[in-house]
C-alpha cells in the first residue's frame, strides 16, 4: 500500500469509522448490553473456578462436589442478566429510582416466557437450561423489551407535575409499566400459544450457526481486535461474541459428559483461557513485546520491551496497544489484524483436524501464562508445540513491520538529540 493511500486509509478509520462506532457503543441500549457482561463476570468466573477445581478433582476423586456453586451461581447467568439489562438502561437514561424495579420486571418477563408447568399441588416445572449460558441470546431480547416498555412509560413523567403525594406517584410509575410488559408477555404466551424462546433462538439461528464455522471463528476474534487497534474496548463487542462462546462451550460440556467428543471450536476457551489466538492479549502481542525487548535499537523500543514484558507474559496487552503504541499507528496495527486472521485459521484447522483438543470445560480466565494454560484448557500436551509454532508465526508476521517503526523511532531520537544540541 502506497503512503498516500495508507494516510487516507487511516485518515478514514481515524475520523470516520472510529467515531461512528463510538457513537454506536455509547448509545445506551448497546451499552446496556455491553455493561451487563461485565457486572456479570464475577458469576462467569466463579463457574470457571469450579470448572478448574475438577480438573484436579478429576484425579482426586475423594474431593468434594462443588457442582452446586456452579450450578447456583454460573447457572443462572441468564436470570441475572435479565436483570442487570432492564437495571443498566434506566440508570443509563438518568431514571435510577426505576432501575431496581425495571431489573426485577426483566426476572418476571423472562420467567413468563418460558412458559413454566405448574400442576395441581402448585409445583412449578421450569427449564433450568434456559436460566444458564443456553438463555443468553433469549435474556438479552426480553431484557431490552422489558427496558424498552419501562422507559416508554416513565420517560413521560406522568403525574409527577400534580398534586398527587410523590410516593404515589412513584408506584403509579412503577405498576403501569410493570403491568404493560407482563400483560404483553401474557398475551403472546398464554393467550396466542407464541413459544417466544424458541421463536428468538431461530431469529438468532444464523448468528449462533455462524458463531460454528470458521468465518464466524476468524470474525470473533478479529472484529474486537480491530476496534481495540482504534482505542475501542473490546468489551463493546461481549454482547456479540459471549451469547456464541457461552453457546457453544455449553454444548461442548454436554457432549463430554454424554460420552462424546467436543465439536466446537469458536469458545472464549479457545481464545483467550488457550491464549493460542491471544498470545499476549487481542492481537498476539508477546512476540512484539519480546522483539522490542531483545532486537529494539531505539530507547523507546528498548523501554518500553521491559516495561511491558510482565504484564504480556500474563496476556494483558493494554500497555503495548497503548504505549507503542499500536492504537492508530497503521505500521502495528496491520500485523496485529494479520495476527489474529492468521492465528484463528491455525487453530481453527489443527482442531478440526484432531492434532489439538477442542475444549470442553468451562474456564474462563484470560491471565494465565501460556503454554501453562494451554494444555491446561485443551488437556492436551501438544498445545505447547503450537505454542511454539504460532509464537514463531507471529514473530515472522511483526518482524518487518517492527524493524520500520523501530527505525522510525530511532531517527525520532536522533532528530531530538540534533534538535538539542542546537
Amino acid at each position: 500500500m502506497s503512503e498516500k493511500k495508507q494516510n487516507a486509509f487511516m485518515n478514514w478509520m481515524m475520523h470516520k469509522f472510529a467515531p461512528a462506532m463510538q457513537k454506536v457503543i455509547a448509545n445506551p441500549w448497546v451499552a446496556a448490553i455491553a455493561d451487563a457482561w461485565t457486572r456479570a463476570l464475577p458469576l462467569i468466573l466463579t463457574g470457571s473456578f469450579v470448572f478448574f477445581y475438577n480438573v484436579f478433582r478429576s484425579y482426586i476423586p475423594v474431593l468434594p462436589d462443588l457442582g452446586p456453586i456452579k450450578d447456583f451461581s454460573f447457572g443462572f447467568l441468564s436470570l441475572f442478566l435479565v436483570f442487570i439489562i432492564p437495571f443498566n438502561l434506566m440508570e443509563k437514561k438518568n431514571m435510577p429510582k426505576y432501575s431496581v424495579v425495571a431489573g426485577f420486571l426483566g426476572i418476571c418477563v423472562y420467567c413468563m416466557v418460558l412458559n413454566p408447568v405448574i400442576d395441581e399441588n402448585w409445583f412449578m416445572y421450569i427449564n433450568y437450561n434456559y436460566f444458564g449460558p443456553t438463555g443468553s441470546f433469549a435474556c438479552l431480547i426480553i431484557g431490552e423489551f422489558t427496558a424498552f416498555v419501562f422507559y416508554q412509560w416513565t420517560r413521560h413523567h406522568f403525574l409527577e407535575d400534580g398534586a398527587l403525594p410523590d410516593f404515589v406517584v412513584d408506584w403509579i410509575n412503577n405498576i403501569v409499566p410493570i403491568f404493560l410488559a407482563l400483560l404483553i408477555a401474557h398475551v403472546l404466551v398464554g393467550v396466542l400459544h407464541i413459544d417466544v424462546i424458541s421463536l428468538i433462538d431461530k431469529l438468532f439461528s444464523p448468528l449462533a450457526a455462524l458463531g460454528r464455522t470458521y468465518i464466524g471463528f476468524v470474525l470473533l476474534v478479529t472484529i474486537p481486535t480491530i476496534l481495540y487497534s482504534l482505542g475501542i474496548s473490546s468489551w463493546a463487542f461481549e454482547g456479540v461474541s459471549s451469547p456464541i462462546y457461552l453457546a457453544n462451550i455449553a454444548v461442548n460440556i454436554a457432549a463430554v459428559e454424554a460420552g462424546q467428543k467436543a465439536t466446537l471450536i469458536a469458545t472464549s476457551e479457545s481464545v483467550f483461557t488457550a491464549a493460542l489466538v491471544t498470545l499476549g492479549g487481542l492481537g498476539c502481542t508477546l512476540p512484539l513485546v519480546v522483539m522490542a525487548l531483545l532486537r529494539g535499537k531505539s530507547n523507546k523500543m528498548k523501554t518500553m520491551g521491559k516495561v511491558c514484558i510482565g504484564p504480556s507474559i500474563f496476556n494483558i496487552n493494554e500497555p503495548v496497544v497503548y504505549g507503542f503504541p499500536i492504537a492508530f499507528n497503521p505500521t502495528l496495527m496491520i500485523p496485529m489484524w494479520l495476527c489474529s486472521i492468521v492465528g484463528t485459521t491455525i487453530e481453527y484447522l489443527v482442531m478440526k483436524v484432531g492434532l489439538l483438543n477442542i475444549p470442553s470445560k468451562m474456564i474462563q480466565v484470560g491471565q494465565i501464562p501460556a503454554p501453562f494454560s494451554s494444555i491446561m484448557i485443551t488437556e492436551d500436551f501438544r498445545a505447547a508445540i503450537w505454542w511454539v509454532v504460532l509464537f514463531v508465526v507471529y514473530w515472522l508476521i511483526y518482524a518487518p513491520f517492527f524493524k520500520s517503526y523501530d527505525r522510525q523511532c530511532l531517527a525520532e531520537e536522533e532528530a531530538e538529540k540534533e534538535a538539542a544540541k542546537e
